[in-house]
This record gives C-alpha cells, structure tokens and sequence, in this order.
C-alpha cells in the first residue's frame, strides 16, 4: 500500500507512520512525499507472517527434564529406610503395588502428585496417592496410602486428594478402589483437616453418598488405625491381608493406655477376628496377589454403578451333576448336609464367591452365576448348628441382601431351616433385632427374587428365606420340603405332651408319638401346600438348575416398586 504525506515530513516520521500502519492494517506500506517516485520509507506487514518451522529435531527443554526429575524423585516415596522396611513387614512398596494391580500402563493418570511439593520434611505426596486407571477391562478411581511417608497418616493435602477423588466417582458412576495402609491422622497436623466442613469426616459422609451408588472395595495392607478403620467398614466389601493388615478404633497402645487391656494388634483387630467375630471383613487375602485375585473375581459380579445390570458371562455347566441333589438332600429334617453340595449342582463351575464364611456360618452368602448369569445367594447351613438363624448369621444375611440389590444382583434363597434360635443367649445377643433386619432387607429388595424350601422352613425362617409373603417371583419347592410353624418334633411335644403322659405303656407311647409325628409331616408336606397353592410348584431335584435359570431369564426385567416415603426405619 503507498502512502503520501506532507513534502516537509521526515525520513524518521515516514518511518514511524509505515510501521504503524504495517502493524495495524496487516500489510506492506510505501511512504511517498506528495509529489515524489522515491519512498521515503517502506515497511513489511508484521502480523499473520507464518511462522517459522521448527526444527526436526527438538528435544525436551531443561524446564521439562527438571520436571520429569521432580517427578521421579516424588515416585522415591518417603525416606529409603522406612522403604526398606517394607519388605520385612510384608508390604510392597506403594508404587509396586500399584503396578501390580493396574500393570504398566493401566494407570490413566494421578492427581495431585506435587502435594506438599513446598513442605518442608520429606512428604512426596502427602503420602496419598489417587487417580485413575483401568482393572479387569474396567475404569475405576483409586486410592492408596504410602506407608513410607509418615506411616501411610492422613494430613491436609491428602485429605484433599481423597475428598476430590470421592467427588468425581460421584460424578463418573465408577466403582471405587482403596488400597489402604493409613495409622490415622497426623496428629501434629490435624489443623486445617480434622474438624473442617472438608476435612477427614468429609470421608465418610461421601462413603455414605456413594454407598450403594458405586461399588466401594477396600484392601487393607497393613494396620489401619482410627479415623483410617472407618473406610473398610464404610466400603461395599472389605479385604484384609492376612497377619500384616488390621484396623481398630484406637491402636494397642491406647487401649492399653484407656482401660489396661493388653492386647497385641492381630488379636485386638487382625484379619481372622474381624473376618470370624466381628464380621466387620468380607474376605482374607494370603498375600497381595492374592488380594487382587479375590477384588478381580469380586468385580466380575458387579456393574460400575447402580444404573447398569451386573455383568453376564458364557454359561457354564455346574461342577456337579444335578442328577445328585435329591441324594444330598436327607429326608430326615434333622440330618445335616453341606448346603454347598446343592449349590455345586446349581451354578456354573467356579462362579462361586462366598463372602464372611467363617461368620454367622449357618447361613451361606455367596455370589455366583446361573447360566453367565450373577445371583446373590442366601443359602441355610444345615451343617451348622441345623442351619438354625442366630444373630450374626442374620446380620450378615440382612447386609448382603441390601448390598446385592443395591447393585441390581437377582436373589436366589435356598431354605433349610428350623427358623430363628431361641434362648436366653441369642436373646441378649439381639436375635429379635437382626431378625427383623434380615426380614427388612428381604422385604425391601426391589431384584428378581427366587426362593426354593430345599428342606424345612419352620417358624419366621421361612419369612426371612423370601417365603410366599415376600413376593418373591417364585416360590419353588423339592420333594423334601416341609413349611410350618415348627417342627414335628416340636409340635407333637407342644400340643399333644399332656395326652402323651397319660399313656403308661412305653412302647405304646411311642407309637402313638410316631403316628403323631407323621399326621403332621403330612399337614406340613409341600404336597399339601402346592395342593392349597401356597407355593407356585414342586420341581424334580435334577431340574433345578433349568428351572431356575428359566425363571430368572423370565423375570429379568421385572420392575418392582416400593412404598412412595423417605425411608424406612429399621436399618
């Protein structure tokens, strides 16, 4: 573009004028004198000059090789002497575990690895690790405690890395991992973490809002103390590393300190007492490979979120024939049998995965599959005590049901029981209660719901084992079955005692005890309640695996509701 100006304007100005107007009207200018042919001065336009091409051959800068060696010296962990410790106490280090779980390239990414970057002390990463990554095919957010770094304790910034991590599992409906190894919260920092709207009581309030929302798994590795017990008991499902992990209110120490017990830290909360008494641990790991094994096999019955439906598989004859269960199944109501070799000839080969087996261990709870499909089973023990329901058995009964149907995982109820335990123990052990809570949970589960009398079903059992007035989609029955307030034995003795004692002859006494007995297993028979359609049918033992699957096939999509209301009171 050319330009005139005034005859008496100077080189210098024709300058500053060309490259004003260069800059602002993006093009080349000529600065001409009213009537000259020589410019005075000329300028290329400066903007949209396409740039150079970088060379081929640029590397990192040393800005980002600082970085990436900041990094790696945050992925050291905590001091090399704690590190050390590690492998006598047990434990990989944290960065190994990770890699052992989620491999070399299943982590998508980490937050908040420059926590504490500025502190001072050695606290890479607050000791705290959390992103996400992919396990088993599946998108997951996870945590883990560095136990190199303050003992694995909780402190301002990795409180912050937690809640943020529970905020977006909110947000993406993924399940939740958390691999912890935590002493508690550092009690010489606890300003700015414990009590504030977004410190570590933050934890649980989002435990109880993802509760049932998205599958929350919890491994512990080592002894989780305090205020870090509370996310295994808060979790779906609790794993506990055998003779290195624990979890406790206060440590042995404190205990010792507040009431004089002494206790070491594996009898006080290890993994045998919590998985066998408390019932607070689902599983027990024999190492971490083994801990991941049971987590991967756990997530094969869940769906990412309470959206979706459980998984399905290729389905898998059972390990043994159905033809058998009539054999296994006695007669007698009360010859015991291992209620495991009726559901050998039911699910598919290896599916099942029983959660608390040496807790409440007259009632058997199990995931396993039908046909590829997942169920949650609720199965009486006749092996036990005769399957009779104690306290803790409906406990943990009630907590499974709840938690199945949380996650949209069909109910399968195998019942062979003389109903709730009476006596003076069981009584002081709240039988009424978590009776009740058992009775609440199979009530309010909205799954397909199938419930088979494999025996007896005596007394409020059968109420608790999704009888005909829970609405289950069936009630079925084997030729074995008897339902009625209580068992023969029971009855005869509780109506017919006085009429009995009045017989003085021994053997006529007896027979006429016999005879009673029969009228009423005869009263009780399922025959009788499928003639009085009580029950929906009597199935051949060795087709009980093809009834059920067909059944729960057919009622897949069955939609259920409960009472429009708040909640409900009992849990």
């Amino acid at each position: 573009m050319k330009i005139r100006v005034h005859s008496e304007t100077t080189e210098q100005d024709a300058h500053v004028i060309a490259k004003a107007l260069a800059e602002h009207l993006d093009d080349d200018i000529e600065v001409y004198t009213r009537d000259g042919d020589t410019p005075l001065a000329s300028v290329e336009r400066t903007n949209g000059t396409e740039p150079e091409e970088p060379a081929d051959d640029l590397g990192p800068t040393d800005r980002e090789r600082q970085l990436k060696e900041e990094i790696a010296e945050i992925k050291e962990g905590g001091p090399k002497k704690y590190r050390d410790r590690l492998e006598e106490q047990g434990k990989l280090f944290v960065r190994d575990r990770l890699d052992l779980w989620f491999g070399d390239d299943g982590i998508a990414f980490e937050d908040g690895t420059f926590a504490e970057f500025d502190a001072e002390g050695d606290l890479p990463a607050d000791g705290l690790l959390t992103g996400a990554a992919e396990f088993e095919g599946r998108d997951l957010h996870f945590m883990a405690n560095d136990f190199s770094v303050k003992a694995g304790s909780m402190a301002e910034k990795g409180v912050e890395k937690f809640l943020r991590m529970q905020h977006r599992a909110l947000k993406t409906g993924r399940p939740v991992l958390y691999l912890m190894d935590s002493s508690g919260g550092r009690i010489d920092q606890q300003t700015g973490f414990f009590a504030n709207r977004e410190g570590i009581g933050k934890y649980y309030y989002n435990h109880s809002m993802l509760s049932g929302r998205v599958p929350q798994i919890c491994v512990l590795y080592g002894p989780c103390i305090a205020g870090a017990a509370y996310t295994p008991v808060f979790a779906d499902f609790t794993i506990m590393v055998r003779d290195v992990s624990a979890m406790a209110i206060a440590s042995p120490r404190m205990v010792k300190m507040v009431t004089g017990e002494e206790i070491d830290m594996q009898d006080l909360g290890g993994a045998e007492m919590h998985t066998s008494v408390s019932g607070s641990a689902d599983l027990i790991a024999e190492d971490e490979e083994h801990a991941r094994e049971l987590v991967a096999q756990l997530m094969s019955y869940l769906p990412a979120n309470s959206d979706h439906d459980p998984p399905q598989s290729e389905s898998v004859a059972p390990v043994k024939s159905p033809e058998g269960i009539d054999s296994v199944v006695p007669q007698e109501p009360n010859k015991g049998y291992d209620m495991h070799d009726v559901i050998d000839r039911v699910v598919d080969k290896d599916s099942v995965l029983e959660l608390r087996p040496e807790y409440g261990s007259e009632i058997i709870t199990a995931f396993a599959r039908i046909d590829g499909r997942p169920v949650g089973i609720v199965a009486n023990q006749p092996a036990n005590r005769a399957g009779a329901i104690f306290p803790d058995a409906a406990q943990k009964a009630a907590q499974f049901i709840w938690t199945a149907d949380a996650y949209n995982i069909p109910l399968l109820y195998l019942c062979d029981t003389p109903g709730f335990m009476a006596g003076s123990q069981v009584e002081k052990e709240g039988i009424l209660e978590q009776g009740k809570r058992m009775i609440y949970a199979t009530s309010s589960a909205t799954v397909p719901t199938q419930s088979v009398i494999v025996r007896k079903a005596y007394g409020a059992g059968i109420y608790a084992m999704a009888g005909p007035a829970y609405q289950p989609e069936s009630t079925i029955a084997l030729p074995s079955g008897e339902i009625g307030i209580m068992g023969p034995e029971a009855a005869v003795n509780a109506v017919y005692a006085n009429k009995l004692a009045d017989i003085d002859d021994p053997d006529e006494r007896a027979q006429k005890e016999q005879e009673l007995r029969e009228e009423y297993r005869e009263d009780i028979d399922v025959h009788r309640m499928a003639s009085e359609v009580v029950i929906d049918e009597i199935v051949p033992p060795s087709s009980l695996r093809t009834e059920l699957t067909n059944r729960f096939e057919f009622y897949e999509t069955v939609e259920k509701e409960l009472p429009d209301k708040k909640h409900g009171t009992v849990l």
